[in-house]
């Protein structure tokens, strides 16, 4: 089979030749620069003088390259949105050292400042004219959201300010979907996977609108985690606002791409804890499941497009819900949280959802555990997922840095050895 068929036989909970690969088709399934540095490296395909080119700034993960996904057979090539998690565009590349001494390539607007710690300011839409939206502690590995809650009045909210950053996609961004899927659907056999912008709702990672120079509206964590207890009506009014404004993307990004897109990725909200969901399925059914629904359906019965949801942690209580709320696939299996027991989740949910992730635990055995180790988890995550089908695999969250090589290799190996029905 192709990449491009493999992946459909899935997708249609049908058994292909092998279990599909993902790594790098989106955000949460991607790989650290530097670890990928060190991956191309000890695989030979690191050319001289190489740089990594960093395509998602935010987490700096690594592209995921042509070289990469022949090596490791991979089956699926992700297309973003134009504007990064800083707010400017991937483009003019400039050379950058990250602190464990990486090369990499960064976008021209990738404007930094170091800070009195010794660690490193980025700047919304690259303008150090305003306050830094995120900061890399010193030798870290990614940035952390800086709290810009400036314009914050509990008694005179407005949902307005909540959603100046959901406007109506623009034809330069229409224009960049297309030409990325009209490459690869003509150039390649990969399966596709699009990112939509603005389809999250509460999405933690986009409340702090690192994004925007000076965001309004609730942009504290922890008070937007309190709104959900306290003010839920103040946020399906939100939503409602950026329900409406994203069917009308979703409608223009079809008219451009059509059904050359297999997957959508249209949540990365996280509801899950290590030890249990983060709230009651009677609260996601009030407060989310509605918008995402709405959403979902118009793309099930307009598209042949697959609706794709990120989430963390124990959510299994939520998971009738999720299915309910129009999500073809879920990712990851995150099986070191609480009532997460891949087994019990294959039998009870396989036939209705799409396992996406969940290859191996990226919390202590990939970064932490041996060699043979990270060799059996993985075999026996393999074995329980890709029964019946309906399993792509990947880790169970992007591939970290200090990720020693060999436990990848060793997964690797895993994989190549138990994939094949």
């Amino acid at each position: 089979m192709t990449p491009r068929q493999r992946i459909t036989k899935v997708l249609s909970h049908e058994v292909p030749d092998r279990v599909p690969i993902d790594f790098g088709a989106g955000g949460q399934t991607g790989i650290m620069a530097s670890t990928l540095y060190k991956l191309k490296k000890h695989y030979g395909i690191l050319e001289a003088g190489e740089r990594i080119k960093v395509t998602e700034p935010y987490q700096v993960l690594g592209e995921v390259d042509e070289k990469m996904r022949a090596l490791f057979k991979l089956d699926c090539v992700g297309v973003s949105p134009l504007y990064n998690m800083f707010g400017f565009k991937n483009e003019k590349f400039k050379p950058w050292t990250l602190f464990d001494g990486t090369p990499v390539w960064v976008p021209e607007l990738f404007n930094t400042k170091s800070n009195k710690d010794g660690g490193i300011y980025m700047y919304a839409q690259g303008d150090q004219k305003y306050p830094p939206c995120a900061v890399m502690p010193k030798n870290g590995f990614y940035f952390d959201a800086i709290i810009r809650q400036n314009h914050f009045n509990p008694e005179d909210l407005h949902p307005e300010d909540n959603t100046e950053d959901f406007g109506p996609v623009s034809q330069e961004e229409l224009d960049h979907f297309k030409k990325q899927v009209d490459n690869i659907y003509e150039d390649t056999d990969y399966a596709i996977y699009l990112t939509i912008p603005g389809a999250a709702f509460g999405d933690i990672a986009l409340v702090p609108a690192t994004f925007l120079k000076d965001p309004k509206g609730i942009r504290d964590i922890t008070e937007w985690y309190i709104s959900i207890a306290l003010r839920p009506e103040y946020l399906k009014k939100v939503f409602e606002i950026q329900c409406e404004t994203t069917l009308e993307n979703i409608k223009a990004i079809y008219q451009a791409v059509g059904n050359k897109v297999q997957i959508v990725f249209m949540s990365g909200t996280d509801f899950g804890s290590q030890n249990g969901p983060m709230l009651s399925e009677a609260t996601y059914r009030n407060i989310y499941l509605p918008y995402q629904k709405k959403l979902n359906d118009w793309v099930h019965q307009n598209t042949h497009w697959k609706t794709f949801m990120h989430c963390c942690g124990s959510i299994e209580p939520l998971m009738e819900a999720i299915i309910e709320a129009g999500f073809d696939i879920l990712n990851p299996i995150q099986y070191s949280a609480a009532n997460m027991n891949p087994a019990m989740l294959k039998k009870k949910y396989g036939d209705r959802l799409i396992f996406w992730g969940g290859g191996i635990d990226t919390q202590k055995t990939l970064p932490f555990g041996s060699p043979a180790e990270v060799k059996a988890e993985t075999t026996k995550q393999i074995k329980i997922l890709k029964e019946k089908g309906g399993f792509v695999f990947n880790a169970v969250h992007n591939v970290q840095a200090g990720i020693p090589v060999e436990n990848f290799v060793a997964m690797m190996e895993a994989y190549q050895e138990n994939c094949e029905y």
